[in-house]
């Protein structure tokens, strides 16, 4: 018997309860005697495999009469005296390593997933042991290609040699700099890469660790600027139904998506959103383009109404995500931004999705030849080889914190800045400069695109958007009408849990499907993706 076995048998016998952390190494000594208990703990395994996590053969374990356990001094001693002892080594910490143990309701249960129910993912699990290219393997050894990039990040392809050399080397020389003392090497240069390959004067840069936390720090900066520029009471912030802008509070407030929102409310006060440009399906009854871009300009009307001294940033993602890739036409963002310009309101651009090539230029800014005030980024900042993201922003923003003791951005979180993030971010952006992937996002877009528009004779595609290798597919019942399937048919994610079977992981919704590879996607493998993807949605359409 192991000592991991063991650890399961006491654990769960209920001969001794081990407060605290209950495999930390050193806390508890172990001891076993008695044949008869011995043939307890065998039964068990026999009768329990799937809780088991076999490492190697304990010799330690000898015939024994009872069980005590020894906890940082407080015993639980046998009522019979010991015959033979020998102590159980504890120098291994318990990890389950092999599938069946991964996949275990046993192992399964101390984890929550994001947004998933967990009683649902204990009965069909699916645990990633490794990564190579654009695929993914699971413990048991199937093959998924990653038609998403992850969630939108790994832009350069999982296991890149580049970026795994640059995390290995930084490890040995410094992994965590005193944030409130100084600064670290790497991140003096990712933010002097930064500056460069950002539009416009977007040069000064905060490094941050996810998502959520850029566009807080710039919804939060924005309020500071406006404060320090002699416009306190400018503080709303103007965001769009649809859009997903992260999971902390203010971030949440920002964001537009009920089934996010709607289980924490009440939300933070001074949050406004407007209809974003869904075109396919305009929320006032308009056509592009005779609509001349009405939604866009709705803006001004609601910035007057609430009163422009009030009115500080609006934040939008360039393509919308979590609306189904909502895509705008070229004239809306400079009417944006030149509606942000007559009421001194900044824009933010939440580019943690099409930022670093997604969209087939560095940033989405450039895609849509628009400059907003700050620029959030993050995901394929490293390409998910360590938690990274960042704003950047303009000249006149950074000019309102520079000087005197208390105009400082009051903002700051442990890791921004890491030295081992920043060394990934470094190799990632070089990738993406270096093998022009930013072209490649372009070509292997358009083919892309290409692939998907084949398949509209099944009827019920009713539009393909994006930019880049970032595209989505809006499933409808009735192409005339453009009807959806609805809730109750979810076909998307029925098409989901076929594509998985298959062997492929896209970014489903009930009405509709994304595709994002990562950059470095052959064309042999779009075709792979694709052929999939179509075979999952015959056989789905067969059965609704």
């Amino acid at each position: 018997m192991t000592t991991n076995e063991y650890i399961r048998r006491v654990k769960t016998s209920g001969w001794a309860t081990f407060p605290g952390r209950l495999w930390q190494r050193n806390y508890y000594e172990h001891i076993i005697r008695n044949e008869e208990s011995l043939n307890r703990i065998r039964e068990y395994i026999v009768n329990n495999p799937l809780q088991w996590e076999l490492d190697r053969e304990n010799p330690n374990i000898v015939n024994s009469e009872h069980c005590y356990v020894n906890c940082r001094g407080s015993s639980r001693t046998a009522p019979t005296a010991p015959t033979a002892e020998r102590s159980v080594d504890m120098a291994e910490t318990f990890f389950p390593t092999e599938a069946s143990a991964l996949l275990a309701a046993e192992s399964l249960k101390h984890l929550v997933l994001d947004f998933r129910q967990m009683a649902d993912f204990v009965r069909e699990p699916l645990v990633f042991e490794r990564a190579e290219g654009v695929r993914y393997w699971d413990v048991n050894g199937k093959e998924y290609l990653d038609g998403i990039s992850g969630i939108f990040v790994v832009t350069v392809g999982h296991n890149n040699p580049r970026v795994v050399r640059a995390v290995q080397e930084q490890v040995g020389r410094l992994a965590f700099a005193p944030p409130l003392h100084g600064t670290c090497v790497t991140a003096v240069q990712l933010a002097h890469l930064i500056a460069s390959i950002t539009p416009g004067d977007l040069n000064t840069v905060k490094l941050l660790s996810g998502g959520s936390e850029a566009t807080e720090a710039a919804m939060k900066l924005a309020r500071q600027y406006h404060k320090q520029t002699g416009n306190p009471t400018k503080y709303k912030v103007i965001a769009r139904y649809h859009g997903y802008h992260g999971a902390t509070l203010g971030a949440l407030s920002a964001t537009g998506t009920p089934r996010r929102r709607t289980v924490f409310e009440p939300l933070m006060p001074g949050f406004l959103h407007i209809f974003p440009p869904t075109c396919f399906r305009c929320p006032y009854a308009k056509t592009y383009p005779a609509c001349q871009l009405f939604c866009a300009e709705v803006l001004r009307e609601v910035i007057q109404m609430e009163g422009p001294e009030t009115v500080s940033a609006v934040i939008m993602e360039p393509i919308g995500n979590t609306g189904g890739i909502i895509t705008p036409p070229p004239e809306y963002y400079p009417i944006i931004r030149r509606i942000c310009d007559e009421f001194n309101v900044l824009l933010i651009f939440d580019e943690i999705i099409t930022g670093f090539g997604r969209t087939g230029n560095m940033f989405a800014a450039q895609t849509f030849e628009t400059l907003p005030d700050i620029l959030c980024m993050g995901k394929g900042m490293s390409s998910g080889y360590a938690p990274l993201a960042g704003i950047a922003f303009r000249d006149h923003v950074a000019a309102a914190f520079w000087g005197a003791e208390g105009r400082e951005f009051s903002h700051g979180h442990t890791y921004g800045g890491n030295p081992l993030a920043c060394a990934a971010g470094i190799a990632a952006i070089s990738e993406v400069i270096e093998r022009d992937l930013c072209s490649a996002a372009r070509e292997l877009g358009a083919y892309l695109r290409q692939r998907i528009e084949s398949l509209r004779s099944w009827g019920v595609i009713g539009d393909v958007r994006g930019k880049g290798l970032l595209l989505g597919i809006e499933f409808v019942r009735d192409l005339e009408t453009r009807e959806p399937f609805g809730p109750t048919v979810q076909l998307g994610k029925k098409i989901e849990r076929r594509c998985l079977e298959k062997g492929l992981i896209l970014r489903c919704d009930p009405d509709w499907v994304a595709f994002a590879p990562p950059l470095v996607v052959t064309r042999e493998e779009i075709d792979a993706m694709v052929d999939r993807f179509a075979e999952s949605l015959e056989e789905v359409l067969r059965e609704v």
